[in-house]
Formats: C-alpha cells, structure tokens, sequence
C-alpha cells in the first residue's frame, strides 16, 4: 500500500466517522462517538453501493445510454472505495496481530 492510498483510506474513515456521529446525536439527542462497527458497516455499503452503480453505468454506456466519460468516472470512484475498505480492513488485520504479540 502505498502513503496516498493510506491517506485516502484515513479521509474516507474520519468521514464515515463524522457522519455516524452527526446520525448518532441526532438519534439520541447526545453527542457520542461513532460506533466502530457501524463506521465500517457503513463503508461497506458505501462500497456496494459506488460497486453496484459503476456496474449499472458501464451496462449503460455499452447500450449507448451513457457516456464513456461517466462510466469511467464511475469505475474509478468504485475502486477508490475498495482500495479504502481494502486499507481499512488491512489495517484492522495489523492492529491485531500488534495486540496478539503483546505480552500478558
């Protein structure tokens, strides 16, 4: 992986984080910190979502309804999203190698 990737996998999560925040006070009417799981939960549907909707473009675009420009748009904003989750999920992997080699 390298450093941009990296960058771009801690933007998208510090969004997500925000996000999940300003959801959660305004559910509970608190502020409180985002829940992890529903951070990465919500990435992985941001990531099915762009996946599924760059499918539905280049299907498009091969029928002659879209531009090749927007289908190409779509792939790319498609694979941004997976090297996040890909880079987030990476980094989960480590973190808990890290406390596994920890001593007791």
């Amino acid at each position: 992986m390298d450093p941009l990737s990296a960058a771009r996998a801690y933007g998208a999560a510090v969004k997500q984080a925000q996000n999940a925040a300003k959801e959660s006070s305004n559910e509970a009417g608190a502020t409180s910190a985002p829940d992890f799981g529903k951070m990465l939960q919500g990435a992985l549907e941001h990531t099915m979502k762009t996946t599924q909707g760059a499918e539905n473009m280049m299907v498009q675009q091969s029928q002659g309804k879209a531009e090749l420009i927007d289908a190409v748009t779509a792939v790319s904003s498609a694979e941004t999203s997976l090297q996040t989750v890909i880079a987030i999920r990476d980094q989960v992997i480590n973190a808990y190698q890290e406390i596994m080699r920890m001593p007791i």
